[in-house]
């Protein structure tokens, strides 16, 4: 398949692997609540394995996405983030709109996220809180990077 891109004005959403600015992700990504102190390697292991959104304005990163994904039944949706500076543009509802339009990720049966501040965004997108959240489990490992060493 080839790579998904949209363009909005100066901004571009792109799953083109190369497009994406590894080190500008990663420098996000290590001071975020979820992936605080990541290894670089990580992340670029990560988005091997992954469907990677880039948001970019005029050829620099300023937002993410990543989804795992079987492109049958199941999707993950992680690693979200817009640049402070561009918040406030409706740049992460655009984002979530074609993320959801990908080819990959239609007629899947559960799409799934975590999140402990963006439940209003994510909800106009339509998601919402596990109809039977008791059915899941989980193992956490939380400040798993802070105390792990490099290997």
């Amino acid at each position: 398949m080839t790579d998904f891109e949209r363009t909005r004005g100066p901004f571009t959403i792109s799953t083109d692997p190369r497009r994406i600015d590894v080190d500008a992700v990663h420098a996000y990504l290590s001071r975020s609540y979820w992936a605080e102190d990541i290894p670089r390697a990580i992340v670029e292991k990560s988005m091997a394995g992954s469907l990677c959104f880039s948001l970019i304005h005029e050829a620099r990163q300023v937002g993410f996405a990543r989804v795992i994904t079987d492109s049958a039944t199941f999707a993950y949706l992680c690693d979200v983030y817009v640049l402070e500076d561009f918040r406030g543009k409706g740049l992460g509802k655009w984002m979530m709109a074609e993320l959801q339009s990908h080819p990959k990720l239609q007629g899947l049966r559960r799409f799934l996220l975590a999140t402990r501040d963006a439940h209003g965004l994510y909800a106009k997108c339509g998601f919402a809180a596990p109809r039977n959240p008791a059915s899941y489990m989980e193992i956490s490992k939380p400040d798993f990077y802070k105390h792990r060493r490099a290997p």
